[in-house]
């Protein structure tokens, strides 16, 4: 008779012991912004755009949608509409088959037309450069707010949290919450103000590098040794 089969049980990585002190919670946040400065240092948005307002077509457009397929349908959308003016003036219906491939398409459309025509009626055809009023274009968010203050105008007045950086902060413990407002809340706590735009940026390229939402690739992680998460993979 063979002998029973037994499957060898794979070591789950060591998680890294939680600091216990405010001194030792703040010496392992600086040692994390020192590693996403070795492995992302000169990193910025990811969307192409060559102005504020192309921007903000392209952040609107990257809602539920990869930034990949963003920046291959806005060429030849800004192509088409090459003014704000464009946009205010388009059909809905056929911008929307334009960025069909970006999902939830009619509302988008609905909302880069209404950012278009608020921003020529109210703001001369700028965008505005105050969050508070900035949140009151069509499809413009925090987030996205965030994002065109950020890297338009390098106006640090928030923390961007897409889907990766709320995935990643609650990996890192800088939060406990899952509403991005109140992440963002904490995130601004601890991290300087002068790095909040390039700390979004890090932590986005990031999730897309190494700490991906499906088996995130612990093994080749920086920052493994600072991180507890208890989904860590075996390498």
């Amino acid at each position: 008779m063979m002998p029973a089969m037994t499957t060898a049980k794979r070591t789950p990585p060591k998680l890294s012991g939680k600091p216990k002190t405010a001194a030792e919670r703040a010496a392992r946040f600086d040692k994390i912004l020192h590693v996403l400065d070795e492995m992302y240092p000169d990193v910025t948005c990811a969307l192409h755009h060559e102005n504020a307002w192309q921007l903000l077509v392209a952040t609107i457009l990257s809602a539920q949608c990869t930034d990949k397929r963003v920046n291959e349908v806005t060429p030849s959308l800004f192509r088409k509409y090459p003014t704000i003016t464009d946009f205010a003036n388009a059909s809905q219906a056929e911008m929307a088959q334009d960025i069909r491939s970006t999902g939830f398409f009619n509302n988008k459309s609905k909302s880069v037309i209404g950012a278009a025509r608020k921003i020529l009626g109210d703001f001369g055809g700028e965008i505005p450069r105050d969050i508070n009023q900035l949140l009151t274009v069509p499809g413009a968010a925090r987030k996205t707010a965030n994002v065109v203050l950020g890297t338009a105008f390098g106006i640090a007045l928030g923390v961007v949290v897409d889907t990766h950086v709320q995935r990643i902060s609650r990996r890192l413990d800088f939060t406990k919450h899952t509403d991005p407002g109140k992440i963002e809340k904490d995130l601004m706590k601890i991290v300087p103000q002068d790095r909040w735009i390039l700390f979004s940026h890090q932590v986005i390229h990031h999730g897309r590098a190494l700490c991906v939402a499906r088996k995130p690739k612990c093994a080749e992680c920086k920052l493994s040794p600072l991180c507890y998460a208890k989904d860590k993979t075996a390498p």
